[in-house]
């Protein structure tokens, strides 16, 4: 099996003299050095953290195939607290935000689907843009890099969990994710990531309507409301609103306040 053929579902079921393997061929064919294989627990068993280094930056080998992204509204059950918290904070505040917390999540989050893609190095951490958002495809190709699409971008940071944020279906909410210091956002996600933790840095991918990670901090320091100001971290938070900003002309003279994450394909 070719590192380009490995999939999330049998990459879940290695151990970790298997995944080592797999680890030691993807790097080589990037001219790479593998840097890190970890035992973590995800999705109640054991699961392999790869991270390779090539050119100076570490990735997570982050397997593909077919794989569920998106969030199942339908199948969701709310806390009592985060109802009392959308209710109170949020619509209290005469935001102009949906009067069902449901309606809201179904505006600003992709719908749960099963999707192909590839099994890539995704950057551990995210990359400030280096230019506007239209030259940065062109950037990055340049280092033998690209753009994540929305849908690599969220198994990535979901591997593969159904849940609202990537860490489970529930925040803190007695404090917003910038004074959360260390609360779950920082922890690395099951494949290394550093993913998902900084509302104020939003994360580009190839499609112009889909920003993820963040909303430049619009929810916190426009005091929406405790739970609102940690949906930019949800998984499956396509951000439209930002996209819109991110790809006008506002944007194009603020595109150092934004990120992506480059992967690298194995195929």
């Amino acid at each position: 099996m070719t590192p380009a053929d490995l999939t999330f579902q049998h990459w879940r079921a290695l151990d970790r003299a298997a995944a080592t393997q797999h680890a030691q061929d993807a790097a080589r064919t990037v001219d790479g050095g593998v840097v890190e294989v970890r035992t973590v627990e995800h999705l109640g068993g054991a699961f392999q953290r790869v991270v390779v280094e090539v050119g100076g930056r570490d990735f997570a080998l982050v397997p593909g195939g077919e794989v569920a992204v998106g969030f199942d509204l339908d199948r969701w059950e709310p806390a009592p607290k985060q109802l009392t918290c959308y209710q109170e904070e949020t619509l209290g505040g005469g935001f102009g935000f949906a009067a069902d917390l449901r309606d809201h999540l179904a505006q600003v989050l992709s719908p749960r689907r099963t999707v192909a893609v590839p099994t890539l190095l995704v950057a551990l951490e995210p990359v400030a843009l280096t230019d506007p958002p239209a030259d940065m495809p062109g950037a990055l190709a340049e280092q033998g890099l690209r753009l994540p699409s929305p849908d690599e971008w969220e198994h990535a940071c979901g591997a593969g969990a159904g849940t609202l944020f990537r860490w489970g279906d529930h925040c803190p909410l007695d404090r917003t994710p910038y004074l959360a210091g260390d609360g779950p956002q920082r922890e690395r996600n099951a494949f290394g990531l550093r993913i998902a933790y900084d509302t104020y840095q939003p994360e580009l991918t190839s499609d112009p309507a889909a920003v993820h990670g963040g909303d430049g901090g619009e929810a916190e320091c426009g005091g929406y409301g405790t739970l609102t100001a940690w949906l930019p971290l949800a998984t499956a938070n396509r951000n439209p609103a930002m996209a819109e900003f991110l790809h006008g002309e506002d944007g194009e003279s603020m595109y150092e306040d934004f990120a992506t994450r480059p992967v690298l394909e194995l195929g």
